[in-house]
């Protein structure tokens, strides 16, 4: 979803970008539920796998091992926003600043293993925080949509707004994260039960139904009892709730079909997301020298970019497959070459 939705919005025509046409609205439609799919499950699958190593007594190795993944993704995320040819000339692009899915995912792994940190003694306690915390999130998004804080550091000022060309933002993001975390304390407690699989898809079904069609109600009539205008606000512009209500449909649909996606391809595309993530940004939006396929600009046709992102698709995760076979020689190499020169030197 999240290569065939960037490569088409990347791509597609303007005069094709009409909500008048039922197909680009589909269309439009599952790429929102992406990204939220995206964080919910990262959230969960740390998390669960922090549960499990707490098990084992091994939290605190899990929760370095968090701290560091979360740093290293947001170090990738500068990284491959990153322009020589400025570089060189020693200027820095606003946009290397500009904060995206890899620092967001980065510093919700990091806020995650400080939660973890204070109630590692209660999961419980863990459990009803991080609902809170994305409940909370949620609600109050109408006071920060806008936010705008004079007189701090740009690439900390980008973690919170949009102002300055931040695609993604901690906030409201990291209520999804949160939402996994809680999420994830249920698979843990539970997994093992009879007929755990049932029960968590028809709840997935239940509560997801219930955040798409009657969230808003709920919202406003917390306004109606408390006066609380942000619950107004947030019943008028509900997107955070109803698209986790999609995602727990997700959910639903795809865990209900766990047996059929095993195949060990599919599990190695599971495995190689990081790489997939950077290759399609590299291949995409020309990382490093500008040369991308953005620089074509919005000139296909839906046809075209439909069949295009198909073979983009294709070629991103192949070459995520088979980098290794291609780099590892050249490394060899390398290294090879540098002890040649070692020796010559002595």
């Amino acid at each position: 979803m999240m290569l065939q939705g960037h490569f088409i919005d990347t791509l597609l025509e303007n005069s094709y970008r009409s909500l008048n046409s039922e197909t680009y609205r589909l269309w439009s439609f599952f790429r929102g539920i992406t990204a939220p799919t995206f964080f919910t499950i990262s959230g969960l699958i740390f998390t669960y796998l922090l549960l499990r190593a707490k098990e084992k007594g091994l939290e605190n190795f899990r929760m370095k091992k968090g701290i560091s993944r979360g740093v290293s993704l947001i170090a990738i995320g500068y990284f491959i926003r990153i322009n020589f040819e400025n570089l060189i000339s020693g200027n820095v692009n606003p946009s290397f600043f500009a904060t995206d899915v890899l620092h967001c995912i980065g510093l919700s792994l990091i806020l995650t293993v400080g939660v973890f940190f204070l109630c590692r003694k209660n999961i419980f306690v863990f459990s009803i925080l991080t609902l809170v915390i994305g409940a909370v999130i949620f609600v109050l998004e109408p006071l920060y949509r806008t936010v705008h804080i004079e007189g701090i550091p740009i690439f900390i000022h980008n973690y919170i707004s949009r102002m300055n060309g931040s695609v993604f933002r901690i906030i409201p993001w990291y209520g999804y994260s949160a939402m996994g975390s809680f999420l994830a304390t249920l698979f843990y407690w539970n997994l093992h039960k009879k007929h755990f699989k049932t029960s968590i898809v028809s709840l997935f079904v239940l509560f997801g139904l219930f955040l798409v069609l009657y969230s808003s109600e709920v919202l406003l009539q917390l306004f109606e009892i408390t006066t609380v205008k942000v619950f107004k606000d947030a019943a008028n512009y509900n997107y955070l709730f109803t698209k986790l209500g999609y995602v727990l449909l997700y959910f639903a649909l795809f865990y209900s079909l766990e047996t059929y996606l095993k195949h060990p391809k599919l599990l190695k595309i599971g495995k190689n997301t990081l790489s997939i993530y950077i290759l399609h940004f590299v291949l995409l939006y020309g990382s490093f020298f500008g040369i991308g396929l953005k620089s074509m600009g919005k000139v296909l046709a839906p046809l075209p970019a439909s069949m295009g992102a198909v073979g983009f698709l294709v070629l991103v995760v192949f070459i995520s497959f088979n980098y290794t076979s291609v780099t590892n020689p050249i490394k060899k190499y390398a290294y090879g070459l540098y002890r040649q020169l070692r020796k010559s030197k002595n």
